[in-house]
């Protein structure tokens, strides 16, 4: 079954830049994992660049000041998740000062694949299309087959890729050609969205001579830039667990942007792209924005209007959120009108059923009521932990359901997270 989804994209394509907040609150968290060793003491001076955390046990990279300036405190915040997290609390003195210049790398394609991962690792590059992994990890298999760049963006309002896509092009073809070289893949595969003619026409005028980078037009249909689905459509292959079991790696057009400074500039992860937009704002915009800041300054400057819900994330799978910052891995904001909805019974229509992409029954996960042992082996036969957190269950519910929410709820339960 497929569902339109009004797209609600923005059509100026104006990059602005919010630079000046007075604090920044850098959260202590990398991926889902906040058993972060923090590295910064109160009342120290750090530098733009500096490390203020690291993440433990297996995937441990470091997290990074984006501003010089004296830790005040640490404080709770809120992050991507709508969950509260650690933040180092850091003073902006609005210097810019950095620990040690870096000279500009000429050829960013004469890494050996050590020295990739490295600057990867020490850098913090991680995926920025939601999930946070950390990208070196990606890289670490002998052998990769292709790359897929996921320029497809498909949640509504979200532009923040496609802009810098626009703008970046050059520096993410040189960045791609750097990959494919340095980790000897075969081929790389940029996958556009058919309703984004405009994008593939850039990207064509300057492919040149780049042999190995092709275009593939994909569906418009939601959730495409779901990495499964992605990998289906562009390589027709399948995979259990991970795509790297197919030789693929997947990354998406901000994470390709922020290799490129790693390896251009030596530059860690303290800023990102962020579409800022929903109707409950006077001016929408795509916002360069230091890790950190406070969602509602940047509100406040591109007119945020009363009765507002501000919600981390696109309409589908974002969740409303107070006392937001912004995370490395955050790639919308979202003012919308705060009209409760009215919901009503379940009428077993089975719509959710029919549209969730992972092929689950998220009316019988929501319905489980889990009372005794034997109710948690029924929850756990209907595998909630496989669910993408997509919102098309709810999105779909005549009901006006929250059914996600619930389906949510259960993955927590089955995963043991409560």
């Amino acid at each position: 079954m497929k569902v339109k989804i009004d797209k609600h994209k923005l059509t100026d394509d104006e990059l602005i830049i919010y630079n000046k907040p007075k604090k920044v609150y850098i959260p202590l968290v990398s991926g889902e994992d906040t058993d972060i060793t923090i590295l910064a003491n109160k009342g120290e001076y750090v530098y733009k660049g500096s490390i203020v955390g690291k993440r433990k046990g297996d995937f441990r990279i470091p997290i990074h000041s984006s501003v010089s300036g004296t830790v005040l405190d640490f404080e709770e915040k809120t992050c991507f998740n709508g969950k509260k997290v650690k933040c180092v609390v850091i003073e902006n003195d609005f210097k810019e000062k950095i620990e040690q210049k870096v000279s500009v790398k000429r050829s960013i394609n004469k890494y050996s694949k050590d020295e990739f991962i490295e600057l990867l690792k020490e850098n913090g590059i991680i995926g920025l299309g939601g999930a946070g992994f950390p990208t070196y990890v990606k890289y670490e298999p002998k052998k990769i087959k292709t790359l897929i760049v996921n320029a497809v963006e498909c949640e509504p309002y979200i532009t923040a890729d496609y802009i810098l896509a626009k703008q970046k092009c050059e520096e993410l073809l040189e960045t791609i050609d750097a990959i494919l070289e340095i980790n000897k893949i075969n081929e790389a595969i940029i996958a556009i969205k058919k309703e984004n003619v405009e994008l593939k026409q850039i990207f064509d005028n300057f492919i040149g001579t780049y042999l190995k980078i092709k275009i593939k037009v994909v569906s418009n249909n939601y959730p495409m830039g779901w990495e499964r689905i992605l990998i289906k459509e562009v390589t027709g292959k399948s995979y259990d667990n991970l795509p790297i079991e197919q030789g693929v790696v997947v990354n998406n057009i901000s994470t390709i942007y922020a290799i490129y400074e790693a390896l251009k500039y030596n530059k860690p992860l303290m800023e990102r792209y962020i579409t800022f937009s929903g109707e409950n704002l006077n001016q929408p915009h795509n916002v360069l924005v230091k890790v950190g800041t406070p969602v509602l300054e940047i509100l406040k400057q591109l007119g945020i209007k009363g009765n507002s819900i501000v919600v981390a994330g696109g309409p589908m799978m974002g969740v409303e959120a107070d006392d937001l910052v912004i995370s490395a891995n955050m790639n919308c904001v979202l003012a919308l009108e705060n009209n409760p909805t009215i919901s009503t019974d379940c009428i077993e229509c089975g719509k959710c059923v029919e549209v969730c992409p992972v092929k689950l029954s998220p009316v019988l996960i929501m319905k489980c009521k889990i009372k005794k042992e034997k109710d948690i082996k029924k929850l756990i036969d209907l595998h909630p932990e496989k669910c993408i957190e997509c919102g098309l269950c709810s999105y779909i519910c005549p009901a006006k359901l929250f059914v996600r929410e619930k389906v949510k709820e259960a993955k927590n339960i089955v995963r043991g997270d409560k």
